[in-house]
């Protein structure tokens, strides 16, 4: 049961002494230098560790992405982590720029056997590690600060030994004071500058110091300040790569990692989609797409968001949550009708040339490989400008406002009989059925246009008035064919429709090339009210006059439909 005064169990971590902080003024402009740890079985926390052959698979995908130091194991811990090194060397099968790490704990046999598992590697890294937080060095080691210092320094003296002892690889160290966060910063400065005396780092052979949120204790700001402090008091500071390895306990992993970058960390070690153990590793997809997104190149490659996802998901056996920032499913789509909207809006003033500015998409999908199929769903959310965004993207049809409003209830009402999302195709249907198939009460099926010498057009056109009834032919002369048409329909129908008029009339190509359509939308008034029809023929002049024929079949639907009210009220009272 939660505690109503957790003050009583629970600590508040103390700020930082750091008053001439300078991380809050600083602003990223170059990614780091990354480093993949999604090989090590150990970090993952994997269920069903990966098999060799799923290694392999990741290791490849990695390298695709543009890793160029990898993580691939802790090979002293597993003989599958051993063996896949091995056979990443044996089969040469580790690019030329790319630099292999591996991980040991700072003891002596498991040292040897990490060397062992990375013998033959063109260049790797040795990362050691060892806690040096109090709770660590007094429960779970016994030892005092002394004592932690010298298991840390004689663990570093024998991998100098065993490096010198196998020139045929360019080696470089790490170190990480593990639980680095909940370490006394005196002391953290204290052992990584031990280790560096044993290493004697310089600027062309750098050592790394690896400062790990091994478990995240405080916000991202007393992070950057711990980082910012070492930075400031790190001995050989010019021969180091400052590096940070954050957790996600408090869920602000990829927050610290970028204030880290600002407070003088140079290299970032996590994992894709932020996988690890516990609550995960730092997000490295997120923190290299909040980069691009900034303008600046994170120097790693996710063109493939999907196929990246597939392979992470196969390989681990996690799954990357549908809301997950660039990568989850649904994480560039809208179905609020106010979102979808403002997107459709976006899209509609965007120039190629333009700088990307679309309300609630912050980055193109398409640079993720993304379509725009999944940029806007219909469900029972949604409203109009999502509809309109479907129907002029996968079927070029565009609606003029009042129309959008009058289609987004038709599939509304769809929507809310199945419950269901609308696909595109399912809207497009909707749309046919409504707007182009309606026959009854007429049907368009031919006409002949006579230009007379005054300009005006004289039209003989044949319709369907019932399927068992012969064509009726009518005629009439206007202004133009869509004019003739309408003084031919007035003076066949006005005792059944009054005056027939055109308030709103638009057309334009739906497609290009010789086969190219037309689409005509028409909105009537009549006695009963104004309707909207829509045609679509490969002749313009076609397609008004099925336009025509589907506003006249739509009027007379709606008014039979209100009649039919209108008896039932009267029956009723």
């Amino acid at each position: 049961m939660m505690l109503q005064q957790p003050a009583t169990k629970y600590t508040a971590f103390e700020p930082i002494d750091l008053p001439q902080r300078t991380w809050p003024n600083q602003v990223i402009t170059q990614p780091p230098v990354w480093l993949s740890t999604d090989l090590r079985d150990g970090n993952q926390a994997l269920i069903e560790p990966m098999s060799i052959a799923r290694k392999l698979r990741l290791f490849r995908t990695l390298v695709d992405i543009g890793f160029k130091e990898i993580e691939v194991g802790f090979p002293a811990a597993s003989q599958t982590e051993f063996s896949f090194i091995r056979h990443l060397i044996e089969q040469n099968l580790v690019p030329d720029d790319v630099t292999l790490q591996i991980l040991t704990p700072a003891r002596e046999a498991l040292i040897r056997r990490s060397f062992e598992a990375v013998q033959g590697a063109k260049q790797a890294i040795v990362h050691v590690y060892n806690a040096t937080a109090p709770t660590f060095r007094q429960v779970v080691f016994n030892l005092d600060k002394a004592g932690t210092i010298q298991l840390a320094t004689e663990a570093a003296k024998l991998i100098k030994h065993l490096a010198i002892a196998h020139p045929e690889t360019q080696w470089r160290f790490q170190y990480s004071p593990e639980v680095f966060t909940s370490t006394e910063l005196p002391f953290a400065r204290e052992i990584c500058n031990a280790v560096l005396n044993i290493w004697q780092p310089t600027a062309a052979a750098k050592a790394i110091i690896n400062l790990p949120a091994s478990v995240e204790v405080a916000t991202p700001n007393v992070f950057a300040d711990q980082v910012e402090w070492m930075h400031q008091n790190l001995d050989y500071r010019e021969s180091v790569v400052l590096c940070v390895h954050p957790h996600n306990d408090r869920g602000c992993s990829v927050a610290a990692a970028e204030l880290a970058q600002m407070a003088g960390a140079e290299r970032v070690e996590g994992c894709l989609f932020g996988n690890g153990e516990r609550t995960g590793n730092v997000d490295l997809v997120t923190l290299a797409m909040n980069l691009y997104t900034q303008g600046i190149s994170p120097g790693l490659d996710f063109s493939r968001i999907d196929e990246i996802v597939r392979i992470a998901e196969d390989c681990t056996q996690l799954p990357v949550h549908p809301r997950h920032p660039y990568a989850g499913e649904l994480v560039f789509t809208a179905f609020s009708g106010s979102h979808q909207d403002a997107i459709k809006k976006g899209f509609a003033v965007r120039q190629p040339q333009d700088r990307w500015a679309v309300p609630y998409l912050p980055m193109d999908p398409a640079d993720v490989g993304r379509s725009y199929e999944s940029v806007v769903r219909v469900n029972s959310q949604s409203g109009k400008g999502g509809i309109a965004f479907l129907l002029e993207k996968d079927y070029g049809v565009q609606l003029p406002r009042k129309l959008q409003i009058e289609f987004s209830q038709i599939v509304q009402k769809s929507v809310d009989i199945s419950g269901q999302e609308m696909t595109a195709a399912n809207i497009w249907e909707i749309f046919q059925a409504e707007y182009l198939r309606s026959i009854s009460p007429f049907q368009y099926l031919s006409h002949q246009s006579t230009e007379l010498e005054n300009g005006r057009s004289q039209l003989a056109i044949q319709l369907s008035t019932q399927p068992e009834h012969p064509a009726l032919t009518l005629s009439g002369a206007g202004n133009g064919p869509v004019d003739a048409f309408i003084n031919a329909l007035n003076a066949e129908f006005s005792g059944r429709f009054g005056e027939i008029e055109i308030r709103h009339y638009e057309q334009r190509s739906l497609t290009q090339g010789s086969n190219s359509q037309a689409i005509a939308l028409i909105e009537i008034a009549t006695r009963q009210g104004t309707t909207y029809g829509i045609g679509i023929h490969v002749n313009i002049v076609a397609a008004s006059f099925n336009a025509i024929i589907s506003a006249l079949n739509r009027n007379a639907i709606a008014s039979e439909s209100t009649k039919s009210q209108t008896n039932l009220a009267a029956i009723g009272n």
